[in-house]
């Protein structure tokens, strides 16, 4: 079965720096877009990064400039690297595999949180 599980989660100060990781298994990662998105504490899910399978990206306005989207096939990894973070990026941030070539419905990761203090 389709399993993701994230990690690097934390609480750092406003100008820090994280990294996240998203460890895949249950498809073959290689042929299937993944994305992390972010839930801030009463708000709605929201779109941080998505990279293709072959290696398009998108981000959000938001943290454009600041974070960085990978994947490394042979480790079926997905990573976000966030730099310069902000007490606004302060969430749960969620790995998604969505549905596709390859999966058959949208899956989830449990989330990590993310503290960012001022």
């Amino acid at each position: 079965q389709v399993q993701l599980v994230e990690s690097g989660g934390g609480s750092v100060q406003a100008g820090g720096s994280l990294r996240l990781s998203c460890r895949a298994s249950g498809f073959i990662f290689r042929l299937n877009a993944m994305g992390w998105y972010r839930q801030p504490p009463g708000k709605q899910r929201e779109l941080v990064a998505t990279i293709s399978s072959g290696g398009g990206i998108n981000y959000a306005d938001s943290v454009k400039g600041r974070f960085t989207i990978s994947r490394d096939n042979a480790a079926n990894t997905v990573y976000l690297q966030m730099n310069s973070l902000k007490p606004e990026d302060t969430a749960v941030y969620l790995c998604n595999a969505p549905k596709g070539l390859v999966v058959r419905y949208d899956y989830w990761g449990q989330g990590t949180q993310v503290t960012v203090s001022s």
